[in-house]
């Protein structure tokens, strides 16, 4: 009888001690983010300007189809027309050719956002792109395979004068998901 008792006594134990374990309400954490500004041999992408109309400096790309882009062609207009649709195929590419051994040779997920609904990004080509066309887009790029990636600016109904865009490029390891 003891050990009956003993052993429903020991049972009794662990339940409360696994249901007491398990019984999670509130979990509060101060969490930092922080970044990394590292030389060219140490980037994770290697972006290229491939137009005149792109400028990549201090590791910022930069887009300026206006007559205040001194790269622009010579004869070249002052800016867009409106209501009218603009293809630039080509404006960069992204590559991971940045190490040369197998160890590192890993994929990579990039991400291309707009932040503006009259810019569009695709990558690859226009009339049968990898990504895109869209304000977002991700794909993946290959160590020696860079993507090239080309922009759309739709006017239509906008009004004279400048606009203004913000482009984010992100990236991480891996392939993107589907």
């Amino acid at each position: 009888m003891n050990k009956l008792f003993g052993l429903a006594l020991l049972m009794i134990g662990m339940v409360l001690a696994v249901g007491a374990g398990a019984n999670f309400r509130y979990y509060s954490a101060d969490r930092h983010a922080s970044f990394d500004i590292v030389s060219d041999d140490n980037e994770l992408i290697d972006l290229t300007a491939m137009q005149p109309y792109v400028k990549y400096s201090n590791g910022k790309l930069y887009v300026d189809i206006s007559d205040g882009n001194s790269n622009r062609p010579s004869g070249g207009g002052a800016g867009l027309s409106p209501n009218t649709t603009y293809v630039f195929e080509e404006m960069f590419k992204v590559s991971n050719e940045l190490w040369e051994n197998n160890e590192t040779d890993f994929p990579i997920c990039v991400k291309v956002n707009t932040n503006h609904e009259q810019v569009k990004v695709f990558a690859g080509n226009y009339t049968s792109p990898i990504a895109g066309p869209a304000s977002n887009i991700q794909f993946t790029v290959y160590h020696g395979n860079p993507v090239k990636v080309g922009m759309i600016f739709d006017t239509t109904n906008s009004t004279l004068g400048q606009e203004d865009f913000t482009m984010t490029i992100t990236a991480h390891r891996g392939t993107c998901e589907p």
